[in-house]
């Protein structure tokens, strides 16, 4: 990780990605909380658990954040993503809401 200030949230969902740690990762998802990546939408902490996992094991990937912006009330974080995917590596921008210290949205993209 790098030394951008993130919400703990936030922070918690790189490292957890990272480590390829559901409880880390799930531990700071709203229930209710939606997931959008790849044109498909994940509703609540099972159905994430499953994007989460099917898509670390398809593509082995590592996130870097490289900057933090916030914008209309959403935090645009841009990460360096590696894996086993064609146009590897690529920068990605991940757009968190955070309500009562949890992500509720994420769009990943």
């Amino acid at each position: 990780m790098d030394n951008h200030k993130l919400d703990n949230p936030i922070a918690a969902y790189f490292r957890a990605v990272n480590a390829h740690d559901d409880s880390l990762l799930l531990g700071y998802f709203a229930e209710d909380a939606v997931v959008f990546d790849e044109g498909h939408e994940y509703q609540g902490i099972a159905a994430i658990k499953e994007w989460n996992n099917a898509t670390c094991n398809k593509y082995n990937h590592k996130l870097e954040v490289t900057s933090v912006a916030e914008k209309e009330g959403k935090t645009v974080v841009t990460a360096l993503v590696t894996g086993n995917f064609e146009g590897s590596p690529a920068y990605l921008d991940f757009c968190f809401i955070i309500e009562d210290e949890k992500v509720s949205s994420l769009s990943c993209g």
